[in-house]
């Protein structure tokens, strides 16, 4: 799959990551997780604190696939918004999914603490405006929504806005709580502290083959090498749909710029996360070095060759986006790209479980908080396959199961 294209930030900021070997030899193990990008390593930092022999593979170097190039806006609150969710799947069910994604950012908060590199994660709030007078009612929607279940949001006037940036939108909700990362630091420092704990990695090493019995997963790797697993997490980025589609996902296309670093964000209140209630959206946040990533503008095409051809257009745009809500700050996209995204149609993650992949989970933490679904069924998944079983995981079968029970 032809992920992204483009000029990417990301890798620029590790530039001596560290390496991996070639698999070469058959192994066992008791869990095979198949990528190390954002979500296996998401995997292997909660598998670490068991006492299973886990083995990580990637068929590239670790953290080059998608993770490369996601924009890492780190927030509990989805694409669907919190009360389109309560309106698809019941009250319960919703609230118990947002309260797991606001655990899943703590748990995130907590893991960069422990470890042996920093991956820049910094708490946020979101200001999350309407675009259009039209908007403010499903703001207020969500507001009421997001009151009633004890999360911290403030309402935001037009004039409250306009006292604290640029610009002026008929009304906003700011979130608080949410943040930032460098994913591709935070990628490479979960699979550090998962290493230290001895999990074996291995990079550069694409499995071509699969054999699947009833106690046990087989796979084969283009080196020759045979992986013999009890369970196996295929947590391989929106590449896990060339391992099993599943009929919920639906693959895009998007656009981000990462500008030159700037002197001065003054007139951007606390440097918050921006997004908007227009779909598709533009969002906006700040790096580390004083960057700021514009992302958006997305496509509904699945072919590379399109993607990339409104490449150059798409920067542009993207500048002149930022440009309209902050005219004082002047930006350069330094760096920008075209790549992949993936949602599902009801706006919930999966664990793909299927009778013809017996002991396989498939990890779909697709939306627009990737790293935040990633974190909640990683944690899922620990539970299941060293407990025996989590009762959050059912919230994100293929099916839905809970969805009945818990609406009524």
């Amino acid at each position: 799959m032809n992920l992204q294209s483009g000029k990417l930030y990301w890798p620029t900021t590790l530039p001596a990551p560290p390496s991996y070997p070639v698999l070469e030899e058959d192994i066992d193990c008791d869990v095979l997780i198949i990528g190390a990008g954002t979500s296996g390593a998401q995997c292997a930092y909660f598998l670490s604190d068991t006492d299973l022999d886990i083995v990580v593979v990637d068929k590239r170097k670790a953290g080059q696939g998608s993770t490369a190039v996601n924009t890492a806006l780190i927030q509990y609150l989805g694409e669907k918004m919190f009360f389109e969710l309560i309106n698809s799947f019941g009250e319960a069910y919703a609230a118990r999914h947002l309260k797991l994604c606001e655990q899943a950012i703590r748990d995130l908060a907590q893991a960069a603490g422990k470890l042996p590199l920093d991956c820049e994660f910094v708490t946020r709030d979101s200001l999350y405006y309407a675009s259009s007078s039209e908007d403010v009612s499903k703001l207020e929607s969500e507001y009421a929504a997001l009151q009633k279940h004890g999360f911290a949001v403030e309402w935001w006037t037009e004039e409250q806005i306009a006292r604290h940036y640029p610009f002026r939108r008929p009304a906003a909700m700011l979130t608080k709580n949410d943040g930032e990362v460098n994913p591709y630091k935070l990628t490479i420092g979960l699979l550090e502290y998962a290493k230290n704990r001895g999990i074996r990695l291995f990079e550069q090493t694409e499995i071509n083959g699969k054999k699947l019995e009833k106690d046990k997963a087989i796979f084969y790797t283009k080196t020759g090498a045979v992986i013999q697993a009890k369970s196996v997490i295929i947590a391989a980025g929106y590449e896990t749909l060339d391992f099993k589609k599943d009929r919920n996902a639906v693959l895009t296309s998007t656009y981000a710029v990462v500008t030159n670093p700037v002197d001065d964000f003054s007139s951007w209140y606390n440097r918050t996360l921006i997004w908007e209630t227009a779909r598709p959206y533009i969002y906006m946040r700040t790096t580390a070095d004083n960057r700021v990533i514009i992302g958006g503008l997305d496509e509904d095409t699945t072919y590379a060759d399109e993607r990339d051809a409104k490449l150059i257009h798409k920067r542009d745009q993207l500048i002149a986006e930022f440009n309209q809500r902050f005219p004082t700050i002047n930006v350069q996209p330094e760096f920008y790209l075209g790549a992949y995204y993936a949602g599902t149609h009801d706006g919930l993650p999966i664990i793909g479980v299927y009778d013809e992949y017996p002991n396989c989970y498939f990890v779909y933490a697709y939306g627009d908080n990737g790293a935040v679904y990633s974190m909640v069924l990683a944690k899922c998944l620990r539970d299941w396959i060293a407990a025996g079983r989590s009762d959050d995981a059912q919230l994100y079968l293929p099916e839905r199961p809970l969805a009945s029970t818990l609406r009524t």
